[in-house]
């Protein structure tokens, strides 16, 4: 069985400092040390705090400040900027495994730490896309993420380490969905936001009945949040009910003329 996760990234830290194995360089000069950047920029608890800045090459950066410290993230590709083995990101060297393996294929333990690796990089660029409004960025790091989960789950070599991820997903979708919907506002198109929040829920239901717990969805703090924003979104923009909930209502009332002329309309504006 794997013991992975943000346990075994601690672990093999341990190990590599214990061994002596680090890269750290024990002088640093004094225009290496980040003093006055810590001192300009407090840390606040319970607050995201994230910027971008100009970088070396005349190339923008993102920086999160944590309590010990500052992350420093590529705004675009991975967050850490390596290409391992020349590609963009890790899932797209287990991609090519996948196709190149199929279902033989099955995730070493030192994939499962690399792919542990990704998630935490793409998991704190997205908050901080998210803090600045940068949607678009923010949209397109949890699609990156959702796939790993989705190649992880499909190649895992333990369910406990499946478990670690999977039960994240509602919390990526939910950070996803509230993305598209405020760039849907950004648009002005907050029938599109409403939209894109009900797709979102009904996502969400879709992984709680796959993991059996249909029963804590209604209560579930992330689904409340999602619900929040919907009828927040309808009463500040006026929005009544969208196409979309028009045509549920007229097939739960079975009233099929009504429906064939929602779906015509809809269909129209999606073209």
């Amino acid at each position: 069985m794997h013991e992975l996760g943000a346990t075994t990234i601690i672990q093999k830290a341990k190990l590599a400092f214990l061994s002596g194995s680090t890269d750290s360089d024990p002088i640093m000069s004094e225009k290496q040390n980040i003093d006055g950047a810590l001192r300009d920029w407090a840390y606040q608890p319970g607050v995201i705090s994230a910027r971008t800045i100009a970088g070396e090459d005349d190339r923008q950066v993102l920086q999160m400040r944590i309590e010990m410290g500052v992350l420093q993230m590529e705004l675009t590709g991975r967050p850490d900027g390596e290409r391992p083995d020349g590609e963009e990101t890790y899932l797209d060297i287990l991609i090519q495994r996948s196709l190149r393996d199929g279902e033989a294929f099955e995730l070493t333990e030192d994939e499962c730490f690399e792919v542990d690796r990704e998630f935490l990089q793409f998991y704190h660029r997205r908050i901080c896309l998210l803090a600045l409004r940068e949607f678009e960025g923010a949209v397109r790091d949890a699609d990156h993420t959702l796939a790993l989960m989705d190649l992880a789950l499909e190649h895992s070599p333990d369910a406990d380490w499946s478990l670690s991820h999977e039960q994240y997903r509602p919390f990526v979708l939910f950070h996803r969905t509230q993305a598209v919907a405020l760039q849907r506002i950004q648009a002005s198109d907050p029938a599109a936001a409403i939209e894109e929040i009900n797709g979102g829920l009904k996502r969400m239901r879709g992984i709680f009945s796959a993991m059996d717990v249909d029963d804590r969805f209604d209560e579930d703090p992330l689904v409340g949040q999602l619900v929040e924003l919907k009828e927040s979104l309808r009463q500040e923009h006026s929005v009544g009910k969208t196409l979309a909930e028009q045509l549920a209502d007229a097939i739960a009332a079975e009233q099929y003329e009504r429906a064939a002329e929602l779906r015509d309309k809809i269909s129209r504006r999606s073209r």
